[in-house]
């Protein structure tokens, strides 16, 4: 079995309704012709690139925070605080309950 059968097979798609080229013709079309197809991106998909490399760009985590816990922790002046802990604790149960309804 293919890769490009396994992709429609498990997506559900039917690669040559959507006009999607499965690499079929450029086997038996390889004989040295110049292909005059084009690919044309719409304006959303800048906007996606652009999003993503911005999110790329920025940090995933505020590292001075860490670098603070990271001290307080080795110093032995980190305080948990067990209230926003249980309060947290049952937001998330709150939150998944809430979803399983759905």
């Amino acid at each position: 079995m293919k890769i490009n059968d396994l992709v429609k097979k498990s997506v559900g798609l039917d690669t040559e309704k959507l006009g999607v080229s499965t690499g079929k013709k450029a086997e038996k079309s390889g004989t040295g012709s110049q292909s005059t197809e084009s690919v044309t991106l719409s304006p959303l998909s800048a906007q996606l690139q652009s999003l993503e490399s911005k999110v790329a760009a920025t940090e995933v985590f505020d590292s001075a925070k860490v670098d603070a816990i990271k001290s307080a922790i080795s110093s032995g002046k980190f305080k948990v605080d067990s209230e926003k802990v249980a309060d947290g604790l049952i937001e998330t149960v709150k939150d998944l309950l809430s979803t399983r309804k759905l």
